[in-house]
């Protein structure tokens, strides 16, 4: 029996994975799903390495290669990212294969027909991960386009307290209250704006530094978050992005 370990911070991608790897390999046995360095770590310090692992490029406490200081991995690696740039350095690796997310069934059996034909494992190098890791300059939005009844205006990036989601339709809100539809999801939002000035609270929220009013703790070592200008009153993060929530906040 195959044994399947996956590595993913986003419950609905590593559910999918699940449904869609069942599909082709019905017999194999999967495992996680983790979500953080320190859970991978901690699975793979304590358990005999898996057959095969299912890697998310970008996890909840940084970026996935870092498992690789901490913890020797002899089992094959398919790498899977929402980010280009991410595939790209994941390939120059000579992992087995990396998928693209959202992951296309096709791709999927594609990368396990590859993996079951028996090809080795390639030697994971630290140093070739450390260049790889090279900061990138990338360019964030400085501003977004909204729609006022048959007007366009746009919002500049430091006028914006926060993006967040409501029936499927995502809003972002300016620091003096004012509420506008965006047209993109807040995953693409994600990547559009700068970390250093804004944070992915939960599924429902990105927040600027400055539209938080309030950090308080909250049971099972969660926090909850208060924005200015939002009647939300459980916005909450979870215990695996408390960590990096705060370094960001006193960054």
């Amino acid at each position: 029996m195959i044994r399947i370990l996956i590595i993913e911070d986003e419950n609905m991608a590593a559910r999918r994975l699940v449904k869609l790897i069942k599909e082709i390999l019905p017999d194999c046995e999967i495992f996680g799903n983790l979500d953080t360095i320190t859970s991978a770590v901690a699975w793979l310090n304590s358990n005999p390495q898996p057959d095969l692992i299912f890697l998310d490029i970008q996890l909840a406490d940084g970026i996935s290669f870092e498992i690789f200081e901490h913890v020797k991995v002899t089992a094959p690696i398919i790498f899977c990212t929402a980010f280009d740039q991410y595939a790209i350095k994941a390939f120059k690796l000579n992992s087995i294969d990396y998928l693209l997310k959202p992951v296309d069934p096709d791709e999927l059996k594609h990368a396990l027909n590859k993996f079951q034909s028996g090809r080795k494992a390639p030697e994971i190098s630290l140093d070739q991960i450390r260049l790889l890791l090279q900061p990138v300059q990338k360019v964030y939005k400085n501003r977004f386009l909204v729609k006022i009844g048959e007007r366009i205006q746009t919002i500049a990036i430091d006028e914006i307290g926060f993006f967040y989601s409501e029936d499927k339709v995502s809003f972002l809100m300016t620091r003096q209250g004012k509420k506008y539809i965006v047209d993109y999801t807040l995953d693409e939002l994600e990547t559009m704006v700068d970390p250093e000035h804004f944070f992915r609270l939960n599924r429902k929220y990105i927040s600027a530094v400055a539209a938080i009013n309030g950090v308080f703790t909250y049971s099972n070592s969660r926090l909850k978050i208060q924005l200015e200008h939002c009647h939300d009153n459980d916005i909450l993060i979870s215990r695996e992005k408390m960590q990096s929530f705060k370094g960001w906040l006193g960054q």
